[in-house]
């Protein structure tokens, strides 16, 4: 069984359906789940035109990013799952990128996150950090849509 498994999070329903499986694979076992929320400071860049209100936007994405991981420390207590949080500001890196250190760094056995299941030019166009993390990760990783696809096949 897995000992460690990293989470990434960022708030949306897709990356919560990834926590939800996380959770219910470490329900009953002596696993720990790592949250992770990456905060790239990069898109405010272009957004915001003073020091000061660069500043404040990053003070409001930090606060986000903390209460992403607390709701989600909250999901896992609920379940009886042991977690622990982090949030990691990067600028200029792939968020995939931190997230595949984060695994080496913390040692984790597993990752599950979620992923839009984009294709086509959406894909080329928004990327893919789930891809990203799954070609360049030495562990195993599992993809989670928001919802289940129909109809394929």
């Amino acid at each position: 069984m897995y000992q460690r498994i990293l989470v990434p999070l960022d708030g949306s329903a897709t990356a919560n359906r990834g926590l939800q499986e996380a959770v219910a694979l470490a329900t009953g076992h002596s696993c720990r789940l790592l949250l992770l929320h990456v905060l790239d400071d990069y898109p405010l860049f272009s957004q915001v035109s003073t020091v000061a209100g660069y500043q404040d936007m990053l003070k409001a994405l930090r606060e986000r990013g903390l209460e992403v991981l607390a709701r989600a420390r909250t999901a896992a207590e609920g379940a009886e799952v042991r977690s622990e949080t982090l949030l990691r500001e990067v600028s200029g890196r792939r968020v995939a990128d931190v997230i595949v250190d984060q695994v080496r760094q913390h040692r984790c056995d597993l990752v599950i996150m979620g992923t839009h299941g984009r294709r086509g030019m959406s894909r080329l166009t928004l990327g893919s950090d789930a891809e990203e993390v799954l070609r360049s990760c030495q562990v195993p990783v599992m993809l989670v849509r928001e919802t289940p696809a129909t109809g394929q096949g």
